[in-house]
């Protein structure tokens, strides 16, 4: 019976995966173009709107995965799904940066309620030895789910940046309906936890915490998709097709890749090493992007990005579940995205004014030089991280 609710609960987060991975990327990457691109807006102000919103989400996601953990996924995920539609809809409204602002926060709001559930759900309904391997069938839909939601809002952006943010709102409340409807009232932790208790075990975990925070410099780089990537691809195409193109490069490389390099590398290398390479690669193909100068050599070197990503994250996802105690398991998931909400809000706004002051002073490789010098000093703070905590190793391999 347990497997049998666990099998069901793995078919109904692919389903969800897909139908949030839409709503998402037919709003987001649009963003930067339509405020940046097309009305001429600063891109530091329209990255401080996007990292605030990826503040929000990640940085209050403890309090989401506590709030969890007390009160069981489902009322917590529809809430904050109705909250990201209500945020995406408000977007098409948006005529100053007041309002782009409030939007984005709103949007992150959301998140910070149903990201933290739902990726303690994917413990619930997965054995150990089956979790590396379910969140690289997730990546895979994830990954076509963006090259679809991006390839819509372009297309839809051509028309009016309204469609755009109705189209994703509308998915995000069909999300909701999905969740309120079909998951079932589960309880994510072994017991119901208070919410300062479950936060209290977090912080007591050094080791953990440690981690999160040096993964920052990570999503840092893996942020750029969204906001400086998009500009670049669209300016020497001169065309919004060509960011779909992105998208249409991961979504080829991560089904083609990611679940044989997950089985792969799981068998023969530790979580770190994975995390370290991934991290190398992506390091490489945004930092190279200084030298490129045609629009194949750009792809080349996203493609070099999307491997890292594609060789970093499952590790990195494996790892904070292995990590997650019993007792607090949303309040764990909930603290690991702190190194996104550090690494999303540096990145939007240090792209984004790093863009606009290479802009001012003519030098268009200054922000993949920066953003290149970060991603060595990740790595080189990774492994100074898992050679004086090699619990943390041990532990993922148990």
């Amino acid at each position: 019976m347990v497997d049998k609710a666990r099998y069901w609960g793995r078919w109904f987060l692919a389903l969800d995966t897909t139908l949030v991975i839409l709503g998402f990327f037919v709003v987001m990457p649009m963003i930067s173009l339509r405020f940046v691109d097309q009305l001429g807006w600063a891109a530091g102000l329209v990255g401080l709107a996007l990292g605030l919103r990826q503040l929000t989400q990640q940085g209050l996601g403890i309090f989401g995965g506590s709030l969890a953990d007390r009160f069981g996924a489902r009322p917590l995920i529809v809430a904050g799904m109705l909250l990201r539609a209500a945020g995406f809809a408000s977007l098409a409204w948006a005529d100053s940066g007041a309002m782009l602002i409030f939007s984005c926060f709103l949007s992150g709001l959301g998140g910070c309620l149903f990201d933290p559930p739902r990726a303690a759900l994917v413990i619930k309904f997965t054995r150990p030895h089956q979790r590396g391997r379910f969140i690289s069938l997730l990546m895979m839909l994830e990954s076509a789910g963006a090259v679809l939601g991006a390839l819509l809002g372009s297309w839809l952006l051509r028309f009016d940046f309204t469609y755009v943010c109705l189209l994703g709102a509308a998915l995000f409340m069909l999300a909701a309906l999905c969740n309120a409807v079909l998951l079932p009232a589960y309880r994510l932790s072994v017991k119901p936890t208070p919410m300062w208790e479950g936060l209290g075990q977090v912080l007591a975990d050094r080791a953990f915490c440690r981690l999160v925070l040096v993964l920052s410099g990570y999503y840092m780089l893996w942020v750029q998709v969204m906001l400086i990537f998009p500009i670049l691809v669209k300016q020497m195409a001169g065309t919004t097709t060509a960011v779909g193109w992105m998208y249409c490069l991961e979504t080829a490389l991560s089904l083609a890749l990611l679940y044989p390099i997950a089985r792969f590398s799981e068998r023969r290398f530790r979580l770190e090493n994975r995390l370290m390479a991934g991290v190398l690669m992506m390091t490489i193909g945004i930092g190279l992007v200084a030298f490129a100068h045609t629009l194949p050599g750009v792809f080349a070197l996203l493609a070099c990005f999307y491997l890292g990503i594609i060789i970093c994250e499952p590790a990195r996802e494996t790892l904070m579940t292995k990590l997650a105690h019993p007792a607090a398991r949303g309040s764990y998931m909930g603290f690991s995205r702190l190194g996104l909400a550090i690494g999303g809000m540096t990145g939007y706004v240090g792209g984004g004014s790093l863009y606009d002051v290479a802009l001012a002073q003519g030098q268009p490789d200054l922000p993949w030089l920066v953003l290149g010098t970060i991603g060595i000093a990740t790595m080189l703070l990774l492994a100074r991280c898992f050679v004086r905590r090699p619990e943390l190793s041990i532990r993922a391999l148990a």
